[in-house]
């Protein structure tokens, strides 16, 4: 994820609510469904794991390039209608990137749908104040990229293997989001693969409900606070998802406080394309960076991923689908 723009904007207000100190297996966490297949955590951290290890996803990599081809396979294999939106871009220093934003679509028929997306590139630097070591090296990114896909892989192989009625379902990793100016320039030398997908459709605007971004998502203690440009762009989905989640049980990790704008992919697809999108990411409280004191550092590893934080994003994410599916409120 980029070196996000935190907008300390005057007059801003900030609403706490009241949160469990429980931890997380101490609660009621597994959520009562009639509607909604079981999400595999476990699968998912494979999923995490198996990006981990091709090394960090940085454009003009081998390490990308076999990613994407993996992610190819597995969206094909999960039954997906896969779109390789391939493209060139430069970046803030001048570099020409080749990237590729993975399009995987449930019911590509369907005229109403729901977007669902995450990036797949990785920090080319460990630029974070925090760092102190191998500042010009690429971190891992398991949290920082790979866990909002491995999210949505699963989610893909569950809607394999039970297949929604009506919905349709686009799945959109973009590329080049963690490619921007770490010298704090312009917001948008950040999220290119998702400022060329709003200018390059695959389907028109007007067929998506909304969309949900997912980013860093994986990450032990994780606490999605409901982000201003979410709530500025799709208020109703905002409440929608966060009370669907505290519904299921998983209140300790979508909190109802509001933390500032985060310039993310969700930015663009609200402003170019136009497709209210909110933003799933996790920003702890009184940090210095304002996210996980591992964000773009080498840190940024598989110690720090839980897969009781992917089952939590992961079931709120099946929940919403097959409700929605059914018409279920």
């Amino acid at each position: 994820m980029k070196f996000k723009v935190l907008l300390l904007g005057v007059g801003m207000v900030f609403f706490y609510a009241c949160k469990t100190d429980k931890p997380v297996e101490q609660q009621n966490t597994e959520p009562v469904s009639i509607v909604a297949p079981r999400f595999d955590r476990d699968k998912a951290y494979d999923f995490v794991a198996a990006q981990v290890a091709f090394g960090p996803r940085v454009p003009n990599t081998a390490a990308h390039t076999a990613c994407r081809d993996w992610m190819l396979e597995r969206f094909s294999e999960f039954g997906a209608e896969v779109i390789r939106q391939s493209f060139q871009v430069r970046a803030y220093d001048g570099t020409m990137l080749n990237a590729t934003n993975i399009i995987a679509r449930y019911n590509p028929g369907a005229s109403s749908r729901i977007l669902l997306s995450a990036h797949w590139d990785s920090r080319p630097m460990a630029d974070s104040p925090l760092s102190t070591e191998r500042q010009a090296e690429p971190i891992p990114g398991a949290d920082d990229g790979a866990s909002g896909v491995g999210v949505l892989l699963e989610v893909a192989r569950q809607l394999q293997l039970q297949p929604l009625g009506q919905l349709g379902v686009d799945i959109v990793l973009f590329d080049v989001e963690d490619y921007g100016d770490p010298s704090g320039g312009a917001a948008n030398s950040w999220a290119l693969g998702s400022q060329h997908w709003s200018r390059n459709l695959h389907a028109p605007a007007g067929s998506f409900r909304y969309g949900i971004l997912l980013d860093m998502v994986g990450s032990r203690g994780a606490r999605f606070a409901r982000e201003q440009y979410s709530v500025q762009f799709a208020p109703a989905v905002v409440d929608k998802v966060w009370k669907l989640a505290q519904g299921l049980g998983y209140g300790n990790y979508f909190v109802n406080d509001y933390s500032n704008p985060i310039t993310d992919d969700h930015y663009f697809v609200n402003t170019i394309a136009r497709i209210p999108m909110i933003d799933i990411i996790n920003q702890p409280l009184e940090t210095k960076t304002g996210f996980g004191d591992y964000w773009h550092t080498h840190n940024d590893n598989m110690d720090i991923i839980d897969s009781r934080t992917l089952r939590a994003v992961g079931q709120v994410l099946l929940e919403l689908l097959y409700r929605e599916d059914q018409g279920v409120q």
